[in-house]
């Protein structure tokens, strides 16, 4: 029983199946790429043939249970069948539900049965793509939306029969079909498939051959390495999970070799992917979910995260290099590349990154965009035979791309189904109002408790399933207090990234487990730690919209640079510099110069930054006169 509960198996196939199985994915990438650039569908249209389509080859490639065998059941032969009996009734009957009045126009039998059995195979796909998290809460809400009328005020609703919640949810884009899976069904897939060929013709290891030729020979290199090879990665995955393992798999037993700590090698491999779907050009899908929300172009949103992204790494590196001066942890042995081997060829991938941020910034819409991006991967890996994809590398990459969105497109049309009830029922705004009631209107506390909610949605969860439920739930809330949208909404964004590390569930630390072989729980809060810019970061530009580059440019400059400086306080106040000197005031005087660094007053801001400065010209000439101790000293670390 407790098998029916998690997250099903990918299932490996033999050779013969599973070329038969990719030739299949790549054919639905073909069309995914065909329906959003060369035609224009009707976004119901798109959404049905997607999600339809996408479960077809979801219940033959994924097993029931974490067990499942290779060998496909019959009854996953079943559902396969079914997802595409749906995918055929509701393509051949386009026209008529694109032209019925929902709510007004009753379902027909078949539109009832096929309706009520797609909503099925959605809780299903859900179950076996995200485990059982998601797919609680998608029952409890579609529960609520059946039975809330039971309730007392202020949560109670009217009553609402099975075929009035289905008509809203199945046959409108207010539900299953809604912003989640369009988005999933454009932007997302076609940026995943970017990522994938730039990985299919050597990209990654370029990235991180990259990272060992900036960072090898320093203090702390391979988790240096780790920081900037993880964030390259995860701007194109998206997904601080496989961000872990994809380069946690090299960093982490290198950093081990070399003395770290393995809570702490898998907590630096933790922070630094988690932060990846918040790095510009391409971020995560759900910052393609925000944009397409708020209605907000998609380059205003990259370019608002540009600096907090940054700010953020910067964070973990400089806690990084702390750590390693303050245990001595010296450089990588053995050859690091020089940059004639690094960039022989892999400049033929810097060529795909220009275009697309070009093309961006030029003002062109994000499919426009991905669609750019992949066909200059194609071009530019043809110009070196070492990097050229060939004919079947490419529909490897097309199949992949399509079996890689499948857990994505699970939680969206799960979320989409908590929309649309939301929606339905008007809890949206119940749950701003009581949200409001509890901080007292409070600007700050609201914001605390929005930050809190929001972690606590994304446990366990995918980022956009945790970003959707905090945009429905608590948006609201910060939308009456007057905060401004864009704003309001990376707040959020970046909390749900953020739920990724966080305990008590921390998928992307029990992914860094397994490989470091330590305490998930253990390395979760030292992923805390060393991504604790990240966690006061959204307070901050939403006090300062500078931060976002949204203020006119002076107060954008200000900003940045009183921004690098707290961070660096906050480095050193969080890590502290080896010493035995007890100046232990030092630490909350740099935490209170962070705090003034950041604001939008001038003269606030200058202040701050300059006693950060001072205070940092104090410690390193108190460094060099002890020999290398500081003024602050870190509490040992006895794990």
């Amino acid at each position: 029983m407790s098998a029916l509960l998690s997250t099903g198996r990918r299932r490996v196939f033999a050779a013969r199946w599973n070329r038969l199985l990719v030739l299949a994915a790549a054919l639905f990438s073909l069309w995914v790429i065909y329906a959003n650039i060369f035609t224009i569908s009707d976004p119901l249209i798109l959404g049905i043939l997607f999600v339809n389509g996408i479960f077809t080859l979801l219940f033959i490639a994924i097993g029931a249970t974490p067990n499942a065998p290779d060998r496909v059941p019959v009854y996953d032969w079943a559902l396969s069948g079914l997802s595409l009996a749906c995918g055929i009734f509701f393509f051949t009957s386009a026209e008529t539900i694109s032209l019925r009045i929902s709510l007004l126009d009753a379902l027909t039998p078949a539109q009832f049965g096929f309706g009520s059995l797609l909503l099925a195979l959605t809780l299903e796909a859900t179950r076996r793509t995200t485990g059982l998290a998601l797919t609680l809460v998608v029952s409890l809400f579609l529960a609520y939306n059946l039975f809330g009328s039971l309730l007392p005020p202020p949560f109670g609703h009217g009553v609402d029969e099975f075929s009035y919640l289905l008509d809203i949810l199945v046959f409108t884009t207010d539900g299953l079909f809604g912003v989640p899976i369009k988005v999933v069904a454009s932007y997302v897939f076609l940026f995943v498939m970017f990522g994938t060929f730039l990985a299919k013709a050597g990209g990654g290891d370029f990235f991180f051959s990259l990272a060992t030729l900036l960072t090898g020979r320093t203090r702390g290199g391979p988790a240096k390495v780790a920081v900037i090879a993880s964030g390259l990665y995860g701007t194109m995955s998206g997904s601080p999970t496989s961000d872990v393992v994809a380069t946690g798999s090299i960093t982490i037993p290198v950093m081990k070799k070399l003395g770290y700590r393995a809570r702490f090698a898998g907590a630096v491999e933790v922070a630094a992917s988690t932060g990846g779907s918040l790095m510009p050009p391409i971020m995560g899908s759900a910052a393609f979910i925000l944009a397409e929300y708020t209605n907000v172009g998609y380059r205003e949103v990259i370019m608002a995260a540009l600096v907090p992204a940054l700010l953020y790494y910067l964070g973990v590196f400089l806690q990084v290099h702390l750590r390693a001066v303050n245990e001595d942890l010296r450089p990588a042995e053995g050859d690091i590349p020089s940059a004639a081997e690094t960039f022989r060829t892999g400049w033929v991938f810097l060529i795909p990154i220009a275009i697309i941020v070009g093309v961006l910034v030029a003002g062109y819409s994000p499919n426009l965009t991905a669609g750019m991006g992949v066909l200059s991967v194609v071009v530019a890996s043809a110009i070196l035979p070492s990097t050229r994809l060939t004919l079947w590398k490419i529909i490897e990459g097309l199949g992949e791309t399509t079996l890689s969105i499948l857990p994505v497109a699970g939680a969206c049309a799960a979320a989409g189904l908590v929309i649309g009830g939301l929606t339905m029922t008007g809890l949206g705004m119940k749950a701003a109002s009581v949200i409001l009631s509890v901080s007292g209107g409070h600007a700050l506390l609201t914001l605390v408790i929005a930050a809190v909610v929001t972690i606590i949605l994304g446990l366990g969860m995918p980022t956009p399933s945790a970003y959707i439920l905090a945009a429905v739930l608590v948006g609201p809330a910060l939308a009456a207090l007057g905060y401004p949208l864009l704003q309001s909404h990376m707040f959020l964004l970046v909390f749900a990234v953020l739920s990724a590390l966080t305990p008590p569930i921390a998928v992307a630390a029990l992914a860094a487990a397994a490989i470091a072989r330590a305490d998930p729980f253990s390395i979760a809060f030292d992923a805390m730690k060393l991504a604790s810019v990240g966690f006061l970061m959204p307070f901050a530009f939403v006090w300062n919209p500078g931060l976002m580059l949204l203020a006119d440019p002076l107060a954008n400059t200000l900003a940045v640079i009183g921004g690098v400086a707290a961070t660096a306080a906050m480095a050193v106040s969080v890590e502290g510099v080896a010493g035995n000197t007890p100046a232990r005031w030092l630490r909350p005087l740099f935490l209170c110069a962070a705090v003034a660094a950041v604001a939008p007053h001038v003269v606030l801001a200058l202040s701050g930054t300059l006693i950060i400065v001072v205070a940092m010209v104090v410690v390193r000439q108190a460094a060099r006169a002890t020999g290398g101790q500081g003024m602050l000293q870190r509490a040992p670390d006895n794990s």
